[in-house]
């Protein structure tokens, strides 16, 4: 990580102004480390021209303000959630984008293809594995989308699940239900059936009319469910991707706050809540420790980092980060705002190239309307 600090001449600034230098040293000390700092710490990353009594004088008035604490006495100082504010609203225009990075995302989101949710998901996994957090965005429903093909899979002698993949790479399935138990044999022939009432084969034989009449349901079924849940769709779609990722940090190895954390993940109504809000600001978002309250318990020691993203210019969805509150802010604020300019430009030229249109769900067109109304305004 990058210590700006260094080149500041801190003679030649307010005390306050040192204080606040101090304090974001330390951050980015803290961020980097992981532990406590002390005031030799500090003198030794370029704030030499400062007396240690003077350093931890600051520290004394900074814990008091509430921007730093100290986990034991006549240790260092660790910065508090209000601390990580502080340094984070001072750094929000100021990301940092490492050069990998963007060669990845650059190799990932330049291609040109149909498959604009399968696409999507592929740079969300990347964006995970570069960020070494969790992820999870919303998307809008991409029309022009067709089933490929179905494979049907035997849960019991009762029960099958319809595996539907569609031409943009979506995977969609449907449970379904019978009278009687089948065989195998029924089960291929029904698969064979579904792919021939596509188009995509010829009509299987079965052994007799109720066979027939079966598969002529199940293929209704598994079709009618499938029309009424493209045509309407009541919420954005969450995609989420490396929860993995949280158990690499320490701050996550105690099972009650790692439980904390992914209880955010399986809440999609609390996932949606933030990267609508995120949308409404139209602009990079972050939420700290306890600021995430209601969306997590207390004492979650967790952030989220959101960022909305475009279609030709109209607000379309929304991507977030989450991970422990000790987070390389910068690098992470420079990440998004690139994986967000690319993301829209990915979608802007793909829909555009194969003809593809989108909507929003019902919950979030009017919100959508009145944020992009004020966007053209």
């Amino acid at each position: 990580m990058k210590q700006p600090y260094k080149t500041l001449t801190h003679k030649k600034l307010s005390k306050a102004d040192r204080e606040l230098s101090v304090l974001f040293g330390l951050v980015e000390l803290y961020l980097k480390t992981g532990k406590p700092i002390g005031s030799q710490t500090i003198q030794e990353q370029g704030f030499d021209s400062l007396s240690s009594a003077t350093i931890r004088n600051y520290f004394a008035k900074l814990e008091t303000e509430g921007f730093l604490k100290q986990p034991h006495t006549s240790g260092g100082r660790v910065p508090t959630e209000k601390g990580l504010r502080l340094y984070a609203n001072a750094h929000l225009d100021q990301g940092i984008l490492e050069k990998s990075q963007e060669e990845t995302l650059n190799q990932i989101l330049c291609q040109e293809t149909r498959e604009v949710a399968s696409l999507l998901q592929q740079a969300m996994e990347a964006l995970s594995e570069l960020s070494q957090c969790a992820i999870f965005a919303s998307t809008p429903r991409f029309d022009q989308d067709f089933i490929q093909e179905i494979k049907l899979v035997s849960l019991s002698p009762i029960k099958i699940l319809a595996i539907l993949i569609t031409d943009f790479g979506l995977i969609h399935t449907e449970a379904l239900y019978l009278e009687h138990p089948i065989t195998p044999t029924f089960l291929r022939s029904c698969e064979e059936y579904f792919l021939w009432r596509m188009s995509k084969g010829e009509k299987p034989l079965f052994a007799g009319e109720a066979d027939t009449k079966t598969a002529q349901r199940l293929y209704n079924e598994v079709m009618v469910r499938h029309v009424v849940g493209y045509v309407n769709f009541p919420n954005e779609e969450i995609i989420r991707s490396g929860l993995s990722k949280l158990l690499s940090y320490p701050e996550f190895n105690d099972a009650a706050a790692l439980s904390k954390s992914l209880s955010l993940l399986e809440d999609e109504e609390a996932m949606r809540s933030l990267l609508r809000e995120t949308m409404k600001k139209n602009a990079l978002s972050l939420w700290i420790g306890d600021e995430l309250c209601p969306y997590v318990a207390a004492s979650s020691e967790c952030t989220v980092l959101a960022i909305p993203y475009h279609i030709n210019h109209i607000l379309s969805g929304s991507i977030a980060i989450l991970g422990p509150t000790r987070l390389p802010y910068r690098n992470l604020f420079g990440l998004l705002q690139f994986f967000s300019e690319k993301t829209s430009e990915m979608l802007k030229n793909n829909l555009y190239k194969h003809k593809i249109t989108f909507r929003q769900p019902r919950s979030a067109e009017k919100l959508l309307e009145n944020q992009n109304t004020d966007n053209l305004a």
